[in-house]
């Protein structure tokens, strides 16, 4: 996938650029932890693997394996403390899900989808608000960048990364809240990535 290495920056202010109205960046730090701990729960089963140590099973799920995957792909993006925090919050989710994985197929059924679909609700709400479809509809690699940006936003909200929140307006626009009752208008730079220059030819 032509996008999957791009930095994090570049990719924050792509996934920006869908998420302009304040309605739906509230949702989206609803909604994507839910879908993220619902598909963690999903992939607690089956167990790979276990292995014995300090008197404990522990056990290799895909969801570990998915953490870890991740972890390295968030840690190489060119922001890596804020790429280790998101992971340490999806380990964390990674540990809660697997013992509700490992209960009776109903409770691990109701607990994985039944979040993973509150999860989609709280998407589509906030995406109705933002009036266009989500940023994974013309990019995979948004479904990667969505974590990154909840992170983000919710750092925002306790006055960090000051220099980062000033890129993501400039670039992507400023937050808004939408008039429903009008037409649907882009943000500044809304929906658009900026081609980079071509290397001259050899």
């Amino acid at each position: 996938m032509a996008t999957l290495f791009r930095p994090a920056d570049e990719l924050l202010v792509d996934y920006a650029r869908y998420h302009r109205d304040r309605r739906n960046i509230a949702t989206h730090c609803v909604g994507i932890p839910l879908i993220v701990f619902g598909l963690d729960v999903l992939l607690s089963r089956p167990v790979l693997g276990s292995v014995q140590a300090g008197g404990e099973a522990w056990h290799l799920l895909p969801a570990g394996l998915l953490w870890g995957l991740s972890t390295l792909w968030y840690l190489s993006r060119g922001l890596p403390a804020i790429g280790l925090l998101v992971s340490l919050l999806h380990a964390a989710m990674v540990l809660l899900a697997a013992p509700l994985g490992q209960g009776s197929t109903g409770s691990w059924l109701t607990w994985s989808l039944g979040c993973l679909a509150l999860g989609a609700v709280c998407q589509a709400v906030g995406h109705y608000y933002e009036g266009r479809a989500p940023a994974f509809v013309e990019d995979l690699v948004a479904l990667l960048a969505g974590p990154l940006f909840v992170v983000v936003e919710l750092l925002f909200t306790l006055g960090w990364l000051a220099g980062l929140r000033q890129q993501l307006e400039r670039e992507a626009g400023p937050t808004q809240v939408r008039d429903l009752a009008g037409p649907v208008t882009s943000m500044p730079g809304a929906g658009r990535r900026h081609p980079r220059p071509h290397r001259a030819a050899r």
